[in-house]
């Protein structure tokens, strides 16, 4: 898979940890070992921008997602069952987040800004992927699909640390980002 990070917010984050986070999810989630996607982290200014301009709401907010192509997951008319992927990859799209509005996040719900942009690398890789949260059972869906990646996660990175020797990263339970998305417009 071809992931791009590009960090234009001005703040230190882990950016190799949430590349290997989003080859785990796309991983889990059966896409093409091909498909690309970006990773992209601004500053506040430029959040607020893309914020207002796609969803026409004031101020910046955590995440986005711009999706290129069009995938689905099986619940959605995609067929995820094949135990070969698509010969076609797909380029997926955008995630941008906030690293300042994650760090705000992070502080109130007491885990670290690095988890919080792991949570919503994951939320924003999601709605890429077709999931959304504007009704209650896709809400109940995706979150706890969001859950269980992250948790498979996180395991995943504390057994490959206890075999070096290294003390665990994020292990901390995840929280939810908070705004919901309308049909047909970038992802939150």
């Amino acid at each position: 898979m071809s992931i791009d990070i590009a960090n234009e917010a001005g703040i230190d984050v882990d950016e190799a940890r949430l590349v290997a986070l989003a080859r785990f999810t796309l991983g889990q989630m059966q896409i093409h070992p091909l498909a690309e996607l970006s990773l992209l982290l601004v500053d506040e200014r430029t959040m607020t921008d893309l914020h207002e301009r796609w969803m026409g709401e004031p101020g910046p907010t955590d995440v986005l997602s711009f999706p290129m192509d069009e995938l689905r997951p099986p619940h959605l008319g995609g067929n995820r069952t094949d135990p070969e992927p698509s010969a076609d990859p797909s380029l997926l799209g955008d995630v941008v987040l906030c690293p300042q509005v994650a760090a705000e996040q992070a502080a109130k719900a007491g885990h670290t800004t690095q988890e919080e942009l792991e949570l919503l690398s994951v939320h924003g890789i999601l709605h890429l992927l077709g999931y959304d949260h504007a009704e209650p059972e896709e809400h109940a869906e995706m979150f706890g699909l969001q859950d269980q990646l992250l948790t498979s996660w996180r395991k995943s990175q504390a057994e490959g640390q206890a075999q070096a020797g290294e003390q665990p990263q994020g292990a901390a339970q995840a929280t939810s980002p908070q705004t919901p998305r309308a049909k047909g417009q970038p992802g939150l």
